[in-house]
């Protein structure tokens, strides 16, 4: 099979030593940037037209992720890949402790249909900046981006260093069957537990990125406008097909019908329109329907319509929704934000407990107690304080799930130590040691050891 002859090259060629230069990493990461800018316009064209996304859109949520996250590993890649000196204990005395970095080896990345640029290409950086060989699988349901990447790619890069592998369900299945340094996935919790099972056979270590039922809060301390204006935006962006999108809002009832009428104005200013540079459409028609089934013709506050030759479907907000509503059992991932009212912000925050860990919460309150609660209480991936999604913009911060929404993290360091093993080494000197360690073994000698140890 050819994957198995690609991957046995990257082996190869990994055991050479190259991909450890730091100055052939940067060269590549180099020549992906130019090839980036180079063949923007064809970027923008195959995301086009696989769900009519914007260039505004693809430029802010897709290219300037991976253009940003090239230009930090270029600029930090040093620093991150020199060894760290550490502590010696007593009982090594005379010695040095340093950590290396070591480079894996062979990784396979198996990217997301939703931003299939940046899901397939930003973790594919990291693990190039930490001196691997990869194999990258890109989403099949966006087709366009997939043969974009693969074009880009395989035209320019050595496959033994670094190759696309285009195909749908079989082809991921056949590379599951493979043996990886490291797999890293972007995509749903049931898919991840099947690469998580493949990989369990090969003690292949993984990173998951999932999602699951992110909530949003909003209390009476919160700033209305502001709270508002900002869920609309990272709810509907992407048309709600965002892993870290506000899955559903959790409302105080004091505020809750100013709340949800600000909420219908700015989804009326943005302009989400079908067709529009704002907004995009559903991916595919298996997703369209599922979401149309989700709609609860008898709770829609605002939006409901939807078109499905173009596959399009309104921002639709549903109140008075009830925690049994089928809307509530799953993850949406669409532009239908369900609103669940409260009373007692504990019992809102309890009650989240009782579900699986999502992989964002987001709080919007001007209240120190209510983000302390917030903070210390539930358990996600990561989140915001008065905003949604903008976390993962900043690449100081890890980017990540827990429990059910995934293993590990990525972005900025935590994407270099994501694809390195922090390979441990004491250096000894020949010289001044004691001999309590060795035998015979005296009383005396124990006394001594109880002290350095």
């Amino acid at each position: 099979m050819e994957i198995e002859r690609i991957l046995q090259s990257q082996r190869d060629f990994f055991a050479t030593q190259q991909t450890k230069s730091i100055a052939f990493r940067k060269m590549y990461l180099e020549k992906l940037r130019n090839l980036i800018i180079s063949n923007e316009n064809m970027l923008y064209e195959a995301i086009h037209k696989d769900f009519g996304k914007s260039k505004f859109d693809t430029f802010t949520t897709e290219l300037s992720f991976i253009l940003n996250d090239i230009d930090y590993y270029l600029k930090n890649i040093k620093s991150l890949a020199k060894p760290k000196k550490v502590s010696t204990n007593l009982a090594n005395q005379l010695g040095s402790s340093k950590i290396y970095a070591d480079p894996l080896g062979c990784i396979l990345v198996i990217g997301a249909w939703n931003y299939p640029y940046q899901l397939s290409l930003s973790p594919i950086i990291a693990a190039m900046a930490a001196g691997n060989c990869c194999i990258l699988k890109p989403s099949e349901i966006a087709e366009n981006t997939m043969k974009a990447m693969s074009k880009i790619i395989n035209e320019n890069f050595p496959p033994e260093y670094l190759y696309v592998y285009e195909g749908g369900i079989d082809e991921t299945t056949a590379l599951l069957q493979l043996k990886f340094d490291k797999i890293f996935f972007t995509g749903s919790t049931k898919v991840g537990k099947i690469v998580y099972k493949a990989a369990a056979e090969h003690l292949t270590p993984v990173v998951l990125e999932l999602g699951g039922k992110s909530p949003a809060i909003v209390t009476k301390d919160a700033n209305l406008e502001t709270a508002a204006k900002r869920i609309v935006w990272g709810k509907f962006l992407n048309a709600g097909q965002t892993c870290v999108a506000p899955d559903y809002l959790l409302v105080e009832e004091s505020v809750q019908e100013q709340f949800l009428e600000t909420l219908r104005k700015y989804i009326k200013d943005f302009k989400y329109e079908t067709g529009s540079e704002q907004y995009t459409r559903i991916i595919n028609q298996r997703n369209f329907q599922r979401l149309i089934r989700l709609i609860d013709q008898e709770k829609v506050y605002s939006g409901g319509d939807f078109n499905e030759e173009k596959l399009y479907i309104e921002p639709t907000v549903l109140n008075n929704v009830d925690w049994n509503d089928e809307i509530m059992q799953e993850e949406i991932f669409g532009p239908l934000l369900p609103v669940i009212s409260f009373k007692n912000y504990n019992i809102a925050l309890n009650a989240i407990l009782e579900l699986e860990k999502p992989l964002a919460a987001y709080l919007f309150t001007n209240n120190s107690e209510e983000k302390e609660a917030f903070t210390r209480k539930l358990s996600f991936g990561g989140g915001c304080i008065n905003d949604t999604v903008m976390h993962l913009s900043n690449d100081h911060l890890p980017f990540g799930g827990v429990g059910n929404s995934g293993i590990g993290n990525y972005h900025g360091k935590y994407g270099f130590e994501a694809f390195s093993h922090p390979k441990a080494i004491l250096e000894k000197m020949t010289w001044g040691e004691p001999d309590i360690k060795y035998p015979p073994y005296s009383e005396k000698k124990l006394s001594w050891i109880r002290k350095l140890l």
